[in-house]
């Protein structure tokens, strides 16, 4: 007996996987032996404006540079982004530079992920964030293909999300007490310290409201003793965790400190891709992934796998992002102990439509792909 496509996809299973294949589908493209298409890469130069100067242990900027990506394949467009704040090392020139580099036309099939993407991470070492653009571009046009939303292709349930973070930024009292106030449907806040003034800093956010805090220090301690004595007047305040108290070069420090210390340590600034994980057992209680160090989706996913294997915490964050990249991290949301994404709620010109914060939860949007659409001019 003869079978039609549709029985031939049953027949191997992949119906059973929820997957629907419509008229611009993988399904499509698998039967085509002469298949000529081609993927087709662009991007351009973005600078986002924050709401309020943002303020860390180290700098302070109202602006943030991103690069953003489109992978357009069979009438469909894959989104993708690129964040870099300073510490990164990347900027909008270097991540174009290398973007100018990439040649996706020699691939036919977009959901070749390990031979794409390994040829992405061969190009050159570093640009974690150029590398990101091209990874989130390409999740979220194979779930255009097969129009499915990402979490769904991962097998993720979406009702398990977690609450987000909104952060507060080191600023004076009055600041603080005001962008406290605005994060008023956020049940979690993250407070940056490290500046000098961190229990006035506390002191200010707890003035206003008595929800959980996390703390990020971003290196901006020095003394292991002195921060561990802060650390217990900190527990007294209901934080939650220490993001990055110490320099992360302090590795001996850290490690001392996360033996002694009665709130979770976990990484940030230190940790960027999977072969750090292992060194860091014992170092910290856990890690923090931003997709703009893990060179995007695909990395992350196994660093949640390998984290969670080494009974190690795990958050999934972000940089000042639109809601693209944002949105393409959320995907990940269910699997963590933690989120920080507000990184799109922290700019006044996003791009994009994507995840919303429903009384502090991550939601994600019931798309195909990472769920975003492109917000009208």
């Amino acid at each position: 007996m003869k079978l039609d496509r549709r029985n031939f996809l049953k027949s191997l299973g992949i119906a059973g996987l929820g997957v629907t294949f419509g008229t611009n589908s993988y399904a499509n493209v698998f039967f085509n032996k002469n298949n000529s298409k081609k993927m087709k890469l662009t991007f351009e130069p973005y600078d986002l404006e924050l709401k309020h100067t943002f303020t860390v242990a180290g700098f302070s900027r109202k602006t943030t540079p991103v690069v953003l990506t489109k992978i357009e394949f069979d009438g469909l467009i894959g989104y993708g982004e690129a964040s870099m704040p300073p510490y990164l090392g990347e900027s909008q020139e270097s991540v174009t530079k290398f973007l100018n580099k990439v040649k996706l036309d020699q691939f036919k099939d977009p959901f070749m992920l390990n031979d794409i993407l390994a040829y992405i991470d061969g190009i050159d070492t570093g640009n974690g964030a150029a590398k990101a653009c091209i990874d989130i571009a390409l999740h979220d046009l194979i779930g255009k293909i097969v129009n499915q939303p990402l979490y769904k292709l991962w097998g993720i349930n979406p009702e398990q999300t977690p609450l987000t973070s909104y952060t507060i930024g080191i600023d004076t009292p009055e600041v603080v007490k005001e962008k406290t106030r605005e994060a008023s449907g956020f049940k979690v806040l993250k407070v940056k310290l490290g500046g000098g003034n961190d229990k006035e800093m506390i002191e200010s956010v707890r003035s206003v409201t008595d929800v959980p805090l996390y703390v990020d220090v971003n290196q901006g301690w020095k003394d292991k003793q002195q921060a561990l004595d802060l650390i217990h007047w900190l527990k007294e305040q209901g934080i939650v965790f220490i993001e990055q108290p110490l320099p992360k070069a302090q590795i001996d420090d850290i490690a001392w400190l996360t033996q002694n210390s009665p709130l979770p340590i976990m990484a940030d600034e230190a940790f960027q891709r999977i072969s750090d994980i292992p060194k860091f057992k014992g170092v910290y209680s856990g890690i923090n992934i931003k997709l703009m160090k893990s060179t995007g989706l695909r990395e992350a996913h196994k660093m949640i796998t390998i984290a969670r294997a080494l009974e190690m915490k795990v958050m999934i964050g972000c940089m000042t992002e639109t809601s693209c990249a944002v949105t393409a991290a959320a995907q990940l949301s269910p699997l963590v102990d933690w989120a920080d994404l507000d990184g799109n709620v922290l700019i006044s010109n996003d791009k994009f439509d994507g995840l919303k914060i429903v009384e502090g939860k991550v939601t994600l949007p019931n798309r195909p792909g990472i769920g975003i659409v492109p917000l009208k001019k």
